[in-house]
């Protein structure tokens, strides 16, 4: 699992393969490297960079476009070197026109990114469900996506397209816009933020046929659905992108707390490790392996 040696193959190959494996493909947010690995130590096939955990960690903003497409790269690099199994990236709008998204796909395939999704939101955007999104026009996201198409060099890396147009005209809007995208050369549309279990319904039935994202986004605008739910619907990939996040957070303010109270975090000792359990997550063995094969 991101051993410093390891050898994990084509990921992008892998990636595919396991979307056409006809059962959802799920896809658990992660914000940085750490968290990536307990992704992939978890069990899961696939990780995903979060934008709005990215922004979290580096910034400690809220998700409203303030990071860059290096910041954002970087961190997918980081990521992607940390684990062996394939890794989708949030790239935003592809911060900017068609010539920064041919940019923009060409960086995050040097990361060693399996796939990414660009959105038809205008920059600066902002989380797909905080309310106050402006989105470009139909043609303007179409050249994106065949500029996307165009610019990868490996033909399996996965292209989402997202459409954030339905908070904004609505939910016929999103799937017009998806059926442009997939004509455009998408490979998996992702229409954002559905308020209703009807509305999902609707988009799974009129994009039959696409492969389709569904965004689990942990209090977010869309309603909860079960994974045999998901699946029934056709849905080929669900992402959870903050459940990691959340948890850390939650999980750092009570020990915070507690330090804050008693002075110290004896306390919480047993609940929290310590630092020979945290080190072999992080791969201390292997590294103690390598120092004696390459130093005796």
């Amino acid at each position: 699992m991101g051993d410093l040696l390891s050898r994990p193959g084509n990921r992008r190959v892998r990636l595919r393969e396991l979307l056409d494996a006809g059962r959802p493909v799920l896809a658990p947010g992660a914000f940085d490297a750490h968290s990536a690995r307990l992704v992939e130590q978890a069990g899961f096939d696939v990780a995903y960079m979060t934008g709005f955990g990215t922004t979290a960690s580096l910034l400690g903003r809220p998700d409203i476009g303030l990071l860059g497409q290096a910041e954002m790269v970087d961190n997918a690099r980081r990521m992607a070197a940390a684990i062996d199994v394939p890794l989708i990236a949030d790239a935003d709008t592809g911060y900017g026109n068609p010539i920064n998204v041919i940019r923009t796909v060409r960086e995050y395939e040097q990361a060693g990114i399996a796939g990414l999704h660009i959105e038809d939101q205008v920059m600066p955007k902002r989380c797909g469900h905080l309310a106050g999104k402006v989105v470009v026009p139909t043609e303007d996201m179409e050249a994106k996506i065949r500029a996307a198409v165009q610019a990868r060099e490996d033909p399996d890396m996965v292209l989402i397209a997202r459409t954030d147009v339905a908070a904004v005209e609505g939910l016929d809007a999103a799937i017009e816009r998806a059926k442009r995208f997939a004509d455009a050369g998408a490979d998996i549309l992702f229409v954002e933020a559905p308020t209703s279990e009807e509305a999902i319904e609707t988009v799974a039935t009129a994009l039959k046929g696409h492969r389709l994202l569904f965004n689990w986004a942990e209090g977010g605008r869309t309603p909860p659905l079960s994974y045999d739910r998901l699946a029934e619907l056709g849905f080929a990939l669900v992402l959870f992108p903050v459940s990691t996040l959340l948890a850390a957070d939650t999980a750092m303010r009570a020990v915070l707390q507690r330090l804050r109270t008693d002075g110290t975090p004896a306390a919480v000792l047993d609940e929290i490790g310590g630092l020979d359990a945290f080190a072999a997550r992080e791969g201390l063995d292997e590294i103690r392996d390598l120092e004696t094969r390459f130093t005796s």
